[in-house]
């Protein structure tokens, strides 16, 4: 009987010594993986906040594009044509994420303006990510709004947009043959760095624009006239909206970022106390058979 009691000491301390470095191991593993993902979102942060300060400097000079284009509409009094029912709306969103909710919010204020009916829509996504998450979107009738996505455009984001980007995507928009009656742009509007607005944009046809009441304000605006203002006006206002969305993006991300740091931080200590707490019972339990088997001598 003490042949085999004795026996089974040692294996039960080496197993708890093996399971003690085990742990140990596993702690080390992921002490240095947050650290390493706590180098990244500090990078990237860094990184944001040189894009972010760009991005405010093009947004100074781009608002007064979207300004004039807002007034003129305003000051003629255009309206959508009531005979055509067909509206198109254009998502402004990117094809980068880690940016907080920026292109959720815009995705759910699309989703939310066609929630009853989304038969006389079209949606014309600017960035992989709103495509992604309205393509699973569906009305409270059952429609799918994947189907109402009429194009996409990709590339959003990674180098900041033009006023020639802008000038290609409405020349699309108009030889695209939708015949629509109203449109908007869906977008997010710059405020502080830690907040913006989800805001939408008319936009009008050359129709609605001829059949404002005030339009008789402006002289010598013939069809051509008329034709020429609508294609500026559109390309003038995605411009706009794209810096709008460019900045919020930027300064959403470097928010992101800086709590994704904190968070890690907060975890290393976390993970640091625990592996000196687990890295000292290890030693401790060591010290414990080395004294109970020179006493037992």
């Amino acid at each position: 009987m003490f042949r085999r009691a004795t026996l089974l000491i040692p294996q039960n301390v080496g197993s708890d010594q093996v399971r003690g470095m085990a742990t140990l191991k596993a702690i080390a593993m992921r002490l240095k993986s947050v650290k390493n993902i706590q180098k990244i979102t500090q990078s990237m942060k860094m990184v944001s906040a040189a894009k972010f300060n760009r991005a405010e400097r093009q947004l100074k000079v781009a608002r007064p594009y979207g300004a004039g284009a807002v007034e003129f509409y305003e000051k003629a009094n255009v309206q959508p044509l009531e005979d055509k029912p067909q509206q198109l709306i254009i998502a402004c969103s990117s094809d980068r994420g880690l940016c907080g909710a920026v292109h959720s919010n815009i995705c759910k204020h699309i989703k939310a303006l066609l929630a009853d009916d989304s038969s006389n829509a079209a949606i014309l996504c600017i960035g992989d990510k709103s495509r992604a998450q309205l393509a699973r979107g569906v009305t409270k009738s059952g429609g799918v709004l994947a189907n109402n996505i009429i194009a996409q455009v990709g590339e959003v984001g990674r180098t900041p947009a033009t006023f020639e980007d802008a000038a290609k995507i409405t020349t699309f928009i108009l030889n695209s043959g939708i015949e629509y009656g109203s449109g908007k742009i869906i977008y997010n509007r710059f405020r502080t760095v830690v907040s913006y607005d989800t805001l939408e944009l008319p936009i009008h046809t050359a129709a609605s624009i001829s059949a404002a009441e005030k339009i008789g304000v402006y002289d010598s605006l013939d069809n051509d006239v008329i034709q020429s203002y609508l294609e500026y006006s559109l390309a003038s206002l995605l411009y706009f909206t794209f810096k709008e969305g460019a900045c919020s993006e930027q300064s959403s991300r470097m928010t992101a970022m800086d709590s994704a740091s904190k968070n890690a931080g907060e975890m290393i200590d976390k993970l640091t106390l625990t592996y000196n707490r687990t890295r000292q019972a290890v030693i401790t339990g060591e010290l414990i058979e080395i004294i109970s088997g020179a006493a037992a001598v």
